[in-house]
């Protein structure tokens, strides 16, 4: 039998979160080995054998590497008996899809780090915002907002009734965005997505897996 897969990273890490969040979801035993890629004795000597571009997370299971979130997380998915976290059919899963696209390629850096490192790490650090950049990544999560409401399922989930790697990726997101005023007040007009915020934010994957920092 395999070794229980080990992580590789930092808990404040919005992709990290993702693939812990993944891994508590299908119930999978797991350990975890913190990297910091902004600590200023840099990575650990050897990661880059783990991933060749020096990012976090990465997985190691029983000598198996897999680095990039999507792939670790359909890896944990579709590699360990629990819950699936993909939908069945090849609509619901395309529709996963395109979430996951749109968080990877608009989302994370609208809403993270030109929105919440801006507004609120900067601003907690004595900082001046860059109010320019925060202006203008706002329409492009409002666009955002817009597609993950119109993407929204009639179940409670974003893809379904159940629960999918959709809903992983993007809670970690929302939970930097919305610590933003401009977050809260943009979220207000999606009614759905707002009572999607509300689920995803109380279930127990997401308690255990909240950031001991920010950044």
């Amino acid at each position: 039998m395999r070794a229980k897969p080990v992580l590789f990273g930092a808990d404040y890490s919005v992709y990290v979160r993702i693939a812990r969040l993944a891994l508590i979801e299908k119930g999978v035993d797991h350990d975890i080995v913190p990297v910091d890629v902004f600590s200023a004795d840099g990575l650990p000597e050897g990661y880059a054998a783990r991933h060749p571009f020096g990012r976090i997370p990465s997985l190691d299971h029983g000598g198996f590497r897999v680095f990039e979130t999507s792939a670790i997380t359909r890896y944990v998915d579709e590699a360990f008996d629990g819950p699936a976290l993909q939908p069945d059919d090849a609509e619901g899963r395309a529709v996963m899809n395109q979430i996951i696209g749109v968080i990877d390629s608009y989302a994370y850096k609208a809403m993270v780090w030109d929105i919440y490192v801006e507004r609120v790490s900067r601003a907690g650090s004595g900082e001046t915002p860059d109010e320019d950049l925060i202006a203008a990544a706002l329409p492009v999560a409002m666009t955002c907002l817009e597609t993950f409401e119109t993407f929204k399922s009639s179940g409670q989930w974003l893809t379904s009734e159940t629960i999918s790697l959709a809903d992983l990726h993007l809670a970690p997101v929302f939970a930097y965005f919305l610590q933003a005023p401009e977050g809260r007040t943009m979220l207000g007009g999606f009614p759905a997505l707002a009572a999607w915020w509300t689920a995803i934010s109380e279930r127990a994957s997401f308690k255990a897996t909240a950031p001991s920092q920010a950044d």
